[in-house]
């Protein structure tokens, strides 16, 4: 098993860099190349700029099993018809129970935007937020150790 971080405008990088040193699980950090990302535990991948590049890495280097952290619901998607497994930044799965919900919200929400129409407010990420994402990883990894 191996750890992919899509890394661009991720908020939980060093929570998993540090999770996955500790547990002793390969990672790889997949970004694009407007992000200058560093780091000295694991793999970092730099893909050209454009529309969904990383994301096609990230499928191509993930195999059955492994863990894919993203907030990208059409990434989740596909790394789960894989059989691996995909955790959002704010510590929850992505199964294939609430998957088609997802892809359903994100599409009336591209629709919404290319009507130019609004609904809600992004919160700013808590503290609680990276702290139930940190739990949520550390169980997932303590149970597959």
């Amino acid at each position: 098993m191996k750890i992919l971080i899509d890394a661009d405008a991720s908020p939980v990088r060093k929570i998993t860099r540090d999770l996955a040193e500790k547990f002793h699980i390969d990672l790889v950090i997949v970004c694009n190349i407007h992000h200058m990302i560093e780091t000295d535990y694991g793999q970092v991948i730099t893909v050209d700029a454009g529309n969904d590049v990383a994301d096609h890495e990230i499928v191509r280097l993930t195999d059955k099993g492994d863990l894919v952290v993203t907030q990208d619901y059409g990434l989740a998607s596909l790394v789960l018809l894989k059989g691996a497994y995909a955790l959002h930044q704010d510590g929850w799965f992505y199964t294939s129970h609430n998957i088609d919900m997802l892809l359903l919200q994100r599409q009336i929400g591209q629709k919404m935007r290319r009507a130019k129409k609004r609904y809600g407010h992004t919160s700013k990420r808590k503290e609680v937020d990276d702290i139930k994402f940190k739990e949520t990883l550390e169980k997932f990894l303590e149970e597959r150790k």
